[in-house]
């Protein structure tokens, strides 16, 4: 079977200096050191049988697959960043903020990394759902009537706070090496879809761009919130707030199964506009990444497909149908 037709579409994650690639088997974390070295993390994927059924549920499997990324992938971040401190910072700093994480009762200590990576996920939802509404309401409250019309207006204003966002932090150099990194993982997994050889020359001519992405995600969740948000009626800003939350859940569903669907048609030429918009939202979220990015990327990615094929010699496990590694996490 040629890689064009691999029945596998995997994902992955930027990281602080490099990338994570998700297998069927295991998730795999190539960071560049300061010496030049390639070091990897490898954590074999332990998904638990209810999980997996869950993860066959429209409109809940999206929502599962969410919080399990989110849980998943924030090793792999405390992985690079710890790397990234000791390749950044002097001896003697790096060992007092190693002694400062290592002593007293922290958050993470007290309810565990998974309960604090669920705990972000949740508070960073609800902080960029609810904020638009009252930033449109001090603005438009007594505008106009017609709840429609606030919502299209809240959309807009939800919108154009995540692309500030987005655009302050990658002026910073950390991100935007994050987002270099980011572009780089594009890329290997659009060549390797293209059923090319993962060398520096033959990846880096591909785009940087990729239906299958968590910045497509975000602008899903802009423009179908607006629709959902719209088949309930509210009157007042008690009802309003009340509605949001109620119905956050569903238009993370709704929009991860939209996102699934506008991959699927990316290859139909009268359809595949239906995923541009947050493809419009990754020239932001990615930048091009310079070969040396490039080649962490197919470091983690080869590693990853090594370490399957492995696990597939020696263990019979259940297959995983769909992505591998969420693209919320892209």
């Amino acid at each position: 079977m040629s890689q064009k037709s691999a029945p596998v579409s995997y994902g992955g994650q930027a990281v602080i200096e490099g990338v994570m690639f998700g297998g069927k088997h295991v998730n795999v974390t190539a960071v560049r050191r300061k010496n030049n070295e390639i070091k990897f993390l490898e954590v074999p994927r332990e998904d638990k049988t209810w999980i997996r059924k869950l993860r066959k549920i429209p409109l809940l499997r999206g929502i599962i697959s969410l919080i399990d990324s989110s849980i998943k992938g924030s090793k792999h971040l405390n992985f690079s960043a710890d790397a990234y401190a000791d390749d950044t910072l002097e001896p003697e700093e790096r060992a007092q903020q190693k002694e400062k994480e290592e002593s007293g009762w922290s958050l993470s200590m007290i309810i565990g990394v998974a309960a604090v990576s669920v705990l972000s996920f949740i508070f960073g939802k609800l902080l960029f759902t609810l904020v638009p509404v009252f930033v449109e309401d001090f603005l438009f409250g007594d505008s106009f009537d017609h709840y429609v019309l606030h919502n299209l207006v809240e959309g807009v204003i939800k919108l154009i706070l995540l692309l500030a966002y987005l655009w302050g932090i990658s002026l910073t150099p950390v991100i935007k090496r994050l987002f270099q990194y980011h572009g780089a993982e594009h890329k290997v997994i659009t060549a390797f879809e293209a059923g090319e050889e993962l060398t520096v020359k033959n990846v880096q001519k591909h785009t940087r761009l990729h239906y299958r992405c968590g910045s497509s995600f975000m602008m899903m969740t802009i423009v179908l919130g607006v629709v959902v948000y719209s088949v309930v009626p509210w009157d007042t800003m008690t009802e309003r707030i009340i509605q949001r939350i109620a119905l956050l859940p569903l238009v993370l569903g709704v929009s991860f199964e939209f996102l699934k669907l506008t991959n699927s048609l990316r290859e139909v030429p009268v359809l595949r506009f239906l995923g541009y918009p947050g493809l419009w939202l990754q020239l932001l979220t990615t930048k091009e990444p310079a070969d040396d990015q490039v080649e962490v990327s197919i470091a983690s990615f080869n590693r990853m497909r090594e370490l399957d094929a492995q696990y597939e010699k020696v263990t019979v496990q259940q297959p995983m149908a769909g992505s591998v590694l969420d693209p919320a996490k892209g």
